[in-house]
């Protein structure tokens, strides 16, 4: 009966380990472990996932809520691997892993990540792109000339951001002028 004891505790364990490392903030990375377990922690550090609907930002890196859709968490994944990307007209619309990214193209490779494009997309096309209005976890905003996304409560976006190319930020910019776009049920 011990021995039968210790295997279900195990396994029960083993299970929730792996729940854990399931449920861990997409595009985690060295920065967000912590240094002295090397694994996962679930204190609340910077890096932990955010537990209501909004985004953290760490380090120029957004950490997706726990409350996301794997569809959303993905999407951010994707973003935070082009982030430290250049800026480069028509960049990400040749081809997917490009040298630097446009807006369109930066917006478009971090849908793709989620499943919602499975094409680039100028920033024209966007404006008729999905559903009219704003989503509930990603909107895309767009006009001829520019296009950004507000994805978990950050903007993605390839101006008005640190550096000089795709980007996360906290700060809104104006939406005068642009058409709101989102993915049905998102």
């Amino acid at each position: 009966m011990r021995s039968q004891n210790r295997k279900i505790k195990a396994g029960a364990a083993a299970a929730a380990a792996t729940v854990a490392l399931a449920l861990a903030p997409a595009g985690a990375t060295a920065d967000c472990a912590n240094p002295s377990s090397g694994g996962i922690s679930s204190g609340s550090g910077p890096c932990q996932a955010p537990a209501g609907a909004k985004a953290k930002l760490v380090n120029g890196e957004a950490i997706a809520p726990r409350s996301a859709p794997p569809r959303v968490k993905a999407v951010i994944a994707a973003a935070n691997r082009i982030r430290n990307k250049p800026y480069r007209y028509g960049g990400g619309h040749a081809r997917w892993n490009d040298s630097g990214y446009d807006c369109s193209g930066a917006v478009s490779y971090a849908l793709h990540g989620g499943g919602f494009l499975d094409s680039p997309l100028p920033s024209g096309s966007f404006m008729r792109w999905e559903k009219r209005g704003l989503g509930r976890w990603i909107t895309v905003y767009a006009h001829g000339g520019h296009a950004y996304a507000v994805i978990a409560g950050l903007r993605w976006d390839t101006s008005m951001t640190p550096g000089n190319g795709p980007g996360w930020s906290a700060k809104m910019r104006s939406s005068r002028g642009y058409v709101a776009r989102h993915p049905a049920r998102f």
